[in-house]
């Protein structure tokens, strides 16, 4: 990066002590450049921004925010990470209105950011396998309708990593805001999930320089990127409190979309989900259908689905028999429980499971025992 660029003067202004989004539009509201707001004397600066005795004009800190710059060019570049700030022009449109958009961010990737189909997918890390199976089945099913579709998470464990993996799985590009400097991977088990998404076109996003730690707070800092630089937020699964809800409420406040999976009453991973949805502060999450009509986004279609699952199958006769016993039990049930309950011949039972399976309505699991697939 050339350091009499605007876009290192762009970068530099994030050192800045007490330089936010606000103060940055002031300066272009002024017709001040980054270049003359580190070359202007103080006196003129305060007195065209209307501001006194402000320590982000202070000349001494400014240059100390210059060298702290060149030192960060000097290790991003070693490691080929982007920058983009608020006064570049491929900074990502949906994240630059907020008032708390980063000042710069830095960029591990080559993926675009200003994708014309965009959502983030988050949740809970303790994921059951009715979110994990919600998420992929979803992302595989918006494809047809948005084939550009860019899908944002946050390289957490759980619902996260599902989202990022199912892009990858269907060709799309995935974006990881991670709550920490580029210059490592947390959690580290992740660490061959954010080399996928790197080499598919994918990058890894953060507002932190090199080296910065990953401290709890920044994880709620960090949310709120997630939340705004997409059209709408899905919450996958989520407890009562969590990340997730930090984000769908900070979604909300945006006036994005937000959508959220429903799940059944007492289970802790879809309480918060149920509570949005109750409290009508989230669209309840079902088809890739419904997801894009909800959104607008229908003429994009190139290849519509004719067929799209729903989450409660009609189903009749011994299906249907089957169906409601393992929904109103709950929980895996094995084949001697299913003949009692249904009171269907062996026979006819098996022959039942054996087309629901197929259908992909439940599953077989070890022990002979069978539960519903929760999409």
């Amino acid at each position: 990066m050339d350091f009499s660029s605007r876009r290192f003067f762009g970068m530099a202004l994030s050192f800045v002590p007490g330089m936010n989004a606000l103060f940055v539009r002031r300066l272009e509201e002024q017709g001040i450049s980054p270049e003359e707001f580190f070359a202007l004397p103080q006196l003129e600066l305060s007195e065209r921004l209307d501001i006194r005795n402000s320590r982000s004009l202070d000349k001494m800190l400014r240059d100390e925010a210059l060298f702290r710059a060149r030192k960060e060019v000097e290790k991003i570049e070693h490691h080929g990470i982007r920058t983009l700030s608020l006064t570049d022009e491929d900074y990502p449109e949906r994240l630059r209105d907020i008032d708390k958009a980063p000042v710069t961010l830095y960029v591990l990737g080559p993926a675009d950011l200003n994708a014309q189909r965009m959502i983030s997918v988050v949740g809970t890390r303790h994921a059951t396998s009715y979110g994990l199976r919600y998420v992929d089945r979803l992302i595989a099913e918006l494809k047809p309708y948005c084939p550009q579709l860019a899908v944002v998470s946050g390289l957490a464990l759980g619902i996260d990593s599902a989202a990022h993996i199912a892009a990858l799985d269907q060709g799309l590009p995935t974006i990881a805001v991670v709550a920490h400097g580029l210059n490592t991977i947390y959690p580290a088990q992740n660490r061959d999930l954010a080399r996928r998404i790197i080499s598919s076109g994918g990058a890894l996003v953060s507002e932190y320089p090199f080296g910065t730690s990953p401290y709890r707070s920044r994880f709620l800092e960090r949310n709120r990127i997630v939340a705004t630089m997409t059209d709408a937020v899905l919450i996958a699964e989520s407890a009562e409190k969590g990340g997730a809800m930090s984000t769908a409420a900070v979604a909300s406040s945006y006036s994005r979309e937000v959508f959220a999976l429903p799940g059944r009453v007492g289970d802790e991973m879809s309480a918060g989900c149920n509570r949005l949805i109750r409290s009508q502060k989230a669209m309840m999450a079902g088809t890739a259908a419904e997801f894009v009509a909800a959104l607008g986004w229908q003429s994009d279609a190139v290849k519509l689905p004719v067929d799209q699952p729903v989450l409660f199958p009609e189903l009749c006769g011994k299906e249907k028999s089957v169906y409601d016993c393992l929904r109103f039990a709950g929980e895996p049930m094995p084949i001697d429980s299913l003949r009692e309950r249904t009171g269907l011949p062996i026979h006819d039972l098996m022959a039942c499971l054996g087309e629901m399976e197929f259908d992909g309505i439940i599953e077989r699991l070890p022990g002979s025992r069978f539960a519903l697939i929760r999409y």
